[in-house]
């Protein structure tokens, strides 16, 4: 029996489907995938077979099965299990990790199981690319260093100051604020690894990418709405998806929704 199930593919180069789903009495035949299966589980738990070895998914571990090797699972608790799953490219990760990945494909890392929740939900709704290609070029970074002997903090996780970078990425933020930039063109154009840019930028900055153009994005949609314009012309004026894009933003970092904030402030 199937409670909820839902599956997308974003506009987020590597991720190539994003799938939620509950299951109560479910069970996965063996099967294979031709891409990387980076698995979490909110609630319950997962039992699967990996090359004849048996292994489990509690809440907090996150789960990596490689590409053309196969796998089966099945709920481990009685009311079954709740998951979120991305499925991941070449790109982000190589063949060349198969083996490890196959060695060990659950990982306890605290940092790592956050970091994967936090992608999902800037998968939700369209908008947070540059959030999502930032927090999954830092899980990349992760899951490679947890495949290689360095551990899960190794040396391409160490934070290296780089100001006049930094400085380099705000500018071409701060001249792109309504149409954006991805990552790996902000990389391109500023030769330097997508992840040493994030880390760079925030370390300089104490603020992520994303966060400083959604900041700035905010503060014209909160000038335009005191200038009169309506809410669902606020968000294409303001460089936002749509109004819900807004909305959701506005009142994650005002605390009211656009519209309450253009009245409220009307009436001074």
């Amino acid at each position: 029996m199937v409670a909820a199930v839902s599956a997308w593919r974003p506009r987020v180069p590597g991720v190539v489907e994003v799938f939620h789903a509950h299951f109560t009495d479910h069970a996965y035949p063996m099967h294979v995938h031709d891409v990387w299966t980076l698995l979490i589980v909110d609630a319950g738990a997962v039992r699967y077979d990996l090359e004849r070895h048996e292994h489990g998914t509690p809440h907090d571990t996150v789960t990596l099965l490689p590409p053309h090797v196969p796998h089966n699972g099945s709920a481990a608790t009685p009311g079954g299990f709740r998951k979120r799953v991305l499925y991941l490219d070449a790109s982000v990760l190589g063949v060349d990790l198969i083996g490890a990945a196959v060695d060990g494909p659950d990982l306890r890392d605290p940092v790592l199981r956050q970091r994967v929740g936090q992608l999902h939900t800037a998968l939700t709704g369209p908008g947070g690319e540059l959030e999502a290609d930032s927090r999954l070029t830092l899980i990349g970074e992760r899951l490679r260093s947890h495949l290689r002997p360095q551990g899960p903090r190794g040396p391409a996780e160490s934070v290296r100051r780089d100001p006049v970078l930094a400085r380099r990425l705000r500018e071409l933020l701060d001249e792109r604020v309504l149409e954006g930039v991805a990552l790996d063109e902000a990389s391109r154009q500023l030769g330097a690894h997508p992840a040493h840019l994030v880390r760079a930028f925030s370390t300089a900055y104490g603020i992520a990418p994303h966060q400083y153009l959604t900041s700035r994005r905010l503060e014209r949609a909160r000038g335009l709405l005191l200038g009169g314009l309506p809410p669902g012309e606020v968000a294409a004026a303001s460089g936002f998806f749509d109004q819900s894009h807004l909305t959701r933003h506005f009142r994650k970092w005002v605390g009211v929704t656009p519209g309450r904030y253009a009245r409220k402030s009307a009436v001074r």
